[in-house]
C-alpha cells in the first residue's frame, strides 16, 4: 500500500492482533473490555486468550478498579471502550485509582472526537486529551496509523505507567512504513519546510498532508510534525521548527482548549513566542452526521489549515 492512501487494515484488528501476540509472549498481558469486544475486535480472545481476557460489562469505572487491581498484583492491563466513556466517565477512577496510586494502566479511547458520527453528540469526545493531559505523569498520545499503533502497543506494554492513547477503529490513511521508528515524547517529521510549521496529530496528519500539498502549490513550503505524544510533548522539536519557520498551525480532531494547540502554545510562549493559529472544534458539543460531514461542520479539513497557514505568514 502506498503512503498517503487509506489502509488495508482496520487499527481494531491491528489492536487485537498486537494484543493477542503480546499475551502469547508475556502471560502479565491482560485485556479488558466494556462489552464492546466485537466493536473492537478482541472478541477472538475470548476465547484463544480466555485466562487473560476480562469482559467487565457496561460499567466503565469499575473497569478501571479491575485494572488497579491487576497492576496491584504484577500484571499489565490493557483497557478499551469508546474514547468518552474512557475519560469523562472514569476520569476520578483513573486520576486516584490508577495514577494517584502509582498503578500501570494502559487506556485506548477508541473513535476520538468526529469519528463518533452517527452515534451522536453523547458518545463524541473533543475533550479527552485535554482531561489526561491533566493526570500528573500520563503519558497521551494519539494515533496516526497501523505502523504507529503497533509499535506504540509493543512500547508501553514495558513502560510502567498510565498511558492514554486515542485512535479509530477502522482504516486509518497510511502515513508510515514498516522502516519508520516512534519514539514516545518524540514527534515525526512527515514533510520538511521553511516557511510555515503545521504541527498535527491522529486523523489530522493526513489533512496536513493534503494542506502542504496545496501551499506548496502557491509557492509556500509548510512541514508538518506528527505530534503523536501530546504529553510530554517534543519541546525541542517545537523550538527547533520556532528557528527554521515563521509560525505554526496546530490540527487536532478536539477542543482547541486543552489539546494539542494549547499544548504547543505553552511551548511557545514560555521559550520562543511566533504567531500560531489552531484548527480544532471551537468549543462546541458533538452531533449526528457522516464523517466527511462533521469535518466540514468543524472545519476539520485541509483548506482550513490552507487558510489558517495563510494567516500566519501575514502576521508574520
Amino acid at each position: 500500500m502506498a503512503k498517503f492512501q487509506k489502509e488495508n487494515v482496520e487499527l481494531r484488528k491491528i489492536y487485537s492482533s498486537t494484543l493477542k501476540e503480546m499475551i502469547e509472549e508475556d502471560k502479565r498481558v491482560y485485556v479488558l473490555e466494556a462489552d464492546l469486544a466485537e466493536a473492537i475486535s478482541t472478541n477472538t480472545l475470548a476465547e484463544s486468550c480466555k485466562e487473560n481476557y476480562v469482559n467487565c460489562g457496561i460499567m466503565e469505572a469499575n473497569m478501571i478498579g479491575a485494572a488497579s487491581g491487576l497492576s496491584l498484583i504484577g500484571k499489565i492491563p490493557f483497557v478499551h471502550t469508546f474514547s468518552p466513556f474512557l475519560t469523562r466517565r472514569d476520569f476520578d477512577q483513573i486520576f486516584l485509582s490508577g495514577a494517584y496510586a502509582k498503578n500501570n494502566i494502559k487506556l485506548f479511547g477508541s473513535d476520538p472526537g468526529v469519528y463518533a458520527q452517527h452515534n451522536g453528540g453523547t458518545h463524541t469526545s473533543f475533550e479527552d486529551i485535554a482531561l489526561m493531559r491533566t493526570i500528573p505523569n500520563a503519558v497521551v498520545m494519539s494515533m496516526t496509523d497501523s505502523f504507529m499503533f503497533k509499535s506504540i502497543l509493543r512500547q508501553i506494554k514495558d513502560i510502567y505507567g498510565i498511558h492514554y492513547f486515542n485512535g479509530i477503529r477502522k482504516n486509518a490513511y497510511q502515513i508510515y512504513d514498516e522502516n519508520d521508528t516512534f519514539e514516545i515524547g518524540k514527534g515525526k517529521v512527515v514533510k520538511d519546510g521553511k516557511d510555515v510549521t503545521i504541527i498535527a496529530c491522529g486523523i489530522m496528519v493526513m489533512e496536513a498532508v493534503k494542506a502542504a500539498e496545496e501551499l506548496e502549490k502557491e509557492g509556500i513550503s509548510a512541514a508538518v510534525i506528527d505530534m503523536f505524544t501530546i504529553k510530554p510533548i517534543d519541546k525541542d522539536l517545537i523550538i527547533e521548527y520556532a528557528e527554521k519557520t515563521k509560525g505554526f498551525v496546530t490540527a487536532e480532531n478536539h477542543n482547541i482548549i486543552g489539546g494539542l494547540g494549547s499544548a504547543v502554545a505553552e511551548v511557545l510562549v514560555e521559550n520562543c513566542p511566533k504567531v500560531l493559529k489552531r484548527v480544532g472544534v471551537q468549543d462546541r458539543f458533538g452531533q449526528v452526521g457522516t464523517l466527511d460531514y462533521l469535518q466540514e461542520e468543524y472545519k476539520l479539513t485541509s483548506s482550513e489549515i490552507v487558510k489558517k497557514a495563510k494567516e500566519v505568514l501575514a502576521q508574520a
